[in-house]
């Protein structure tokens, strides 16, 4: 009885169709239906109520995950968790530690440093706050940083995995929207620097008033000898995966099978990794692996659907219909985002809103690869909002503490990044100069 009254809804009052079927989705999600068969299986509902054969059902799942570019995922998943099992999270952290930690908040600032140096080369947000905050979190509170403080900062500082290249979910966007990885790598880069030196900043102006603060010893020359040596193996891996791409030597994908093979032989040389490590680094690459794609499967199929009931149109029509102003349409995005965000997680935002909003960016004569930075920064955001931040689990996972605690310590840098997003609208260069006019 329910099918013949949502076609009878969706048929004779055209104007419901995207209401319902937004509504729809949510209830899905709500019941805890799981992503990918929350999409997929709308999708499918959609199609058989529109009378269309199911025959494109298995050719839109292939198509999903037949791509050369996606092959870059698993690869790069493959290579944060060969390091993160490889325990190369801490001779990264040593090292910065010892040319950086005597300075006012100098232990802050090597944890920001180290998040976005393993950013670099692990294009993952849970993988590069998991690898640092393993060491980070005691050395702080060791020396008397705030606890809040401290989760906080490694839950945002871990963000800068998805926008300092290389990034997954710019790989996604680039998939989605036909646009240059390469470009959008490189405009990843300006953004990532602005929000590791604010939080930078926010780590010293926070350690000057903290009474509790005790600054770190000096290192002597030999100690930053030491570290920096064992450490130089992991800098170089990122130098010649960004450099790689940046230099046009080899493409993102390439780039992500070169720093697979070059983080094998780095943990292996180093002595740091045993076969059964590297199997269950394997083993957890491939889960989280088969999740996105199915996702990605679930969301091609959901998006085939809903450009057939033309609703990407449809919306994108009544944005530029009631909405005349690009900084109107941006804020109204970047509340919708964060609305969303405190249900969806990061790549499931990603794929079902992208195919919806991409289309009326030419009408709005916004800039797809600017669009895609700013995008990136609101799952940022995401990340560290509850109930469904991924890196607030993974930080209270790790220091086994209440999750209120990490939300109390993770506030300033939401703010810090919604500063971040009205700069990159008032500056567009942030965002495009090292891509267009570098």
């Amino acid at each position: 009885m329910a099918a013949p009254i949502f076609l009878l809804l969706i048929t004779d009052y055209p104007h419901m169709t995207a209401a319902l079927i937004l509504l729809s989705l949510l209830l899905l999600l709500f019941i805890r239906v799981p992503v990918a068969f929350a999409l997929g299986g709308l999708g499918l509902l959609l199609l058989w109520l529109k009378d269309i054969s199911v025959v494109m059902v298995p050719q839109a799942l292939y198509s999903a995950a037949d791509s050369f570019v996606l092959l870059a995922v698993p690869l790069f998943l493959l290579m944060s968790n060969i390091l993160l099992k490889g325990g190369v999270g801490k001779d990264l952290f040593n090292a910065v530690q010892s040319w950086v930690g005597h300075l006012p908040g100098g232990l802050g600032i090597a944890t920001i440093l180290s998040c976005a140096l393993f950013s670099a080369i692990s294009g993952s947000s849970v993988a590069t706050a998991a690898t640092i905050a393993t060491v980070a979190i005691p050395e702080m509170i060791q020396r008397g940083y705030s606890r809040p403080f401290v989760l906080g900062l490694l839950a945002a500082g871990g963000t800068l995995g998805i926008l300092i290249p290389p990034s997954i979910p710019l790989i996604l966007y680039g998939v989605i929207t036909e646009e240059s990885i390469v470009k959008l790598f490189m405009a990843g880069v300006g953004p990532g620097l602005l929000l590791t030196a604010l939080f930078i900043l926010f780590s010293i102006g926070y350690s000057l008033f903290d009474k509790n603060y005790q600054p770190s010893p000096k290192a002597t020359w030999s100690q930053r000898w030491q570290t920096s040596f064992r450490a130089l193996p992991t800098l170089l891996l990122a130098v010649v995966v960004i450099g790689g791409i940046y230099l046009g030597v080899f493409t993102p994908t390439e780039s992500a099978g070169v720093g697979f093979a070059l983080a094998l032989v780095i943990v292996f040389a180093l002595r740091t990794m045993t076969w059964q490590k590297l199997k269950l680094a394997v083993s957890e690459s491939m889960v989280t692996t088969v999740t996105i794609f199915l996702i990605i499967a679930g969301a091609k199929l959901f998006g085939k659907a809903i450009t057939l009931y033309r609703i990407p149109q449809e919306i994108s029509t009544a944005i530029t219909t009631n909405i005349n102003e690009p900084a109107l349409f941006i804020l109204v995005v970047c509340l919708v985002l964060l609305v969303i965000g405190f249900f969806l997680e990061s790549i499931s935002m990603l794929l079902i809103m992208v195919p919806v909003l991409f289309p009326a960016l030419n009408a709005m004569m916004i800039d797809p690869i600017w669009f895609g930075i700013l995008f990136v920064v609101m799952i940022e955001c995401a990340l560290i909002t509850p109930p469904v931040g991924m890196n607030l689990f993974i930080i209270q996972a790790v220091a086994q503490v209440p999750l209120a605690e990490v939300l109390r310590g993770v506030w300033p840098f939401m703010l810090i990044m919604f500063g971040t997003v009205v700069a990159l609208y008032l500056i567009p260069d942030i965002v495009l100069y090292i891509p267009f006019k570098l």
